[in-house]
This record gives structure tokens, C-alpha cells and sequence, in this order.
């Protein structure tokens, strides 16, 4: 990961610059392979409940890098790049699907933090939170989804991704203008989809096998609906949701507070998909003061 340290030089947002200097990289041990799975991730702060927050589809732990100085103020707080994303090792005798990035992510757990946890996840890493909390119910103590997926029915792209086709499909998703496209749907204010947002968001495409373990992954089917298990999860849950959310959209903002029995919905004005980008502040206050609540 030496091309990091370069990209540090081209990057302008101090949040951005401190959190290329800490991430951390550990060699861990699952039972997926013989091998151990070099996994990045970062850790600040201590005190309170452990906050562990999961990434969304094709991102980093970069994504938290607003958010995760502010929690940990006050919170042992955790960001990790799941299986197959982000920084972590993408090998090519790995299967990329939920089931093993929810092993490798109760793995990571069980090494580190080995207490129960307020799991926080954003969009895809939302689907992750929603897995592994219906896997692992001990291991979670409260729950935050932020803009999540879960409800829809996994995508058709994956019976259309042999080749060359998926890797026709990965390079359109690399393409530059593509991606600043997606980074300015993100967001409300346009203004956030700025060079250091969109540097931020790609340097994990510099990694080894990054197209090899993303077809992997959508061929897998990716995460599903939870439709019909979701109503098992008893951990008090709250869900902040950005009023202007145009990747996602808003409705299932809605489904998930009628879904999950202890459940509470706070919606995120004036933002879009990426509440921790775009309204840290707000939050983590609303993270901080559900987690003072019984």
C-alpha cells in the first residue's frame, strides 16, 4: 500500500490527510483460509461502548473519515474495510460473498474488540450490519443503519457478469467521470463532491485484484432483501436517513422503522445519501445520544 504514502501529498482535507496516516494493517487469522487476510483498519479514541462502522459497496474506510474523529472524542470507535473492499487483501483463492466477508468481520471482532458493540453501517455496509446481527446477536448491542441497503431484491447484473462483459462493467465503474457522477449524486450540497471527495474515493481502486474480487462479489448475488428475517433483530436500532437521498431514495427509510420492532427513524435534513460525509456532526449526535438511551 506504498502508493498511500503518495497520495497523501494530494490530499487537501485535514480529516482526509489524518486518517491516510493511521490506517492500520493486521495480519488476521480466519478459518476461510490457511493464509491470514491482511485487513486494514483504524482505531481511535477509548472509553463507552465499542462503535464499529462498516463501509458501503465499492468504498473504504476512508468513507468514515469525518465521522470517526468526532465519536471517538468520547468512544472506542473502529472502522474496517470489509472482505474483498476497500484495502484489505483481495485474493484470488477467496470467495467475495456475504458469508465470508460476515466471517472475516466476526474474525476481526473477535482478534480486536471482543466486547459488544454499537454496529454502525451505510448503504451496502448497512446490509453488512443487518447480516451479521441476525448471524451474531450477541455481538451487537445496538444498531445504526445510515441511508441502508437490505430491503431490495438482489440485482440481475450478476447473471451478466462473465467476460468480457464484467470486466467491461469494472472499467466503466473506474472511469473518472463516472465516478465524480456518482460522488455529486451522493451528496445534497454538490460542494462536498470536491477533488479531495473524489481522490478519497478512489484510491482503493489502486489495490491488487480490485475488478477481479468486485465481479466476484456481484456474481456472488451481493446482499439481498432481509425483508423476511429483519423483524428477528430485537437490538434497539436507529435509522438516520438524508431527506434528499437520490441513490437509494427515501422510501425505505419508512419500511425499515415499520420492520425492526425496536426502532427508532430520524431523518437528516438538507442531505443526501452520505449523512457521516455530509452532516458528521449531526450524526454523531444522534449516534452519541441513541447510545445513552436504554
Amino acid at each position: 500500500m506504498s502508493f498511500l504514502n503518495e497520495a497523501i501529498d494530494n490530499l487537501t482535507e485535514s480529516t482526509s490527510i489524518t486518517l491516510a496516516k493511521q490506517i492500520q494493517v493486521t495480519s488476521l487469522n480466519t478459518p476461510l483460509s490457511l493464509q491470514t487476510i491482511a485487513t486494514t483498519y483504524i482505531q481511535q479514541g477509548e472509553g463507552g461502548t465499542p462503535i464499529l462502522l462498516l463501509h458501503g459497496f465499492d468504498s473504504s474506510l476512508f468513507e468514515y473519515r469525518r465521522l470517526l474523529p468526532i465519536l471517538a472524542q468520547n468512544h472506542e470507535t473502529w472502522a474496517v474495510d470489509l472482505l474483498g473492499f476497500g484495502f484489505s487483501e483481495r485474493r484470488l483463492d477467496l470467495s467475495i460473498t456475504p458469508e465470508t466477508i460476515k466471517s472475516h468481520l466476526y474474525f476481526f471482532w473477535k482478534t480486536f474488540i471482543q466486547r459488544p458493540v454499537i454496529l454502525v453501517g451505510a448503504s451496502m455496509g448497512g446490509a453488512t450490519a443487518l447480516d451479521f446481527t441476525l448471524s451474531y446477536p450477541e455481538v451487537v448491542e445496538k444498531l445504526v443503519l445510515i441511508d441502508s441497503a437490505g430491503l431490495a431484491k438482489p440485482p440481475i447484473l450478476g447473471k451478466y457478469m462473465f467476460y468480457p462483459l464484467d470486466f467491461f462493467a469494472t472499467a466503466f465503474l473506474k472511469n473518472p467521470s463516472v465516478r465524480r457522477s456518482i460522488s455529486k449524486a451522493a451528496y445534497y450540497d454538490k460542494t462536498f463532491a470536491s477533488l479531495d471527495a473524489q481522490l478519497c474515493a478512489a484510491l482503493h481502486l489502486q489495490c491488487d485484484n480490485w475488478n477481479k474480487a468486485l465481479i466476484a462479489f456481484t456474481k456472488s448475488g451481493g446482499y439481498g432483501s432481509f425483508l423476511d428475517k429483519i423483524s428477528a433483530i430485537k437490538q434497539p436500532t436507529l435509522i438516520l436517513w438524508g431527506e434528499n437521498d437520490k441513490i437509494l431514495g427515501i422510501k425505505d427509510a419508512t419500511k425499515f422503522k415499520k420492520l425492526i420492532p425496536n426502532s427508532k427513524l430520524v431523518w437528516i435534513t438538507e442531505c443526501g445519501h452520505v449523512p457521516h460525509l455530509e452532516k458528521p456532526q449531526v450524526t454523531a449526535e444522534q449516534i452519541l445520544e441513541f447510545n445513552q438511551t436504554n
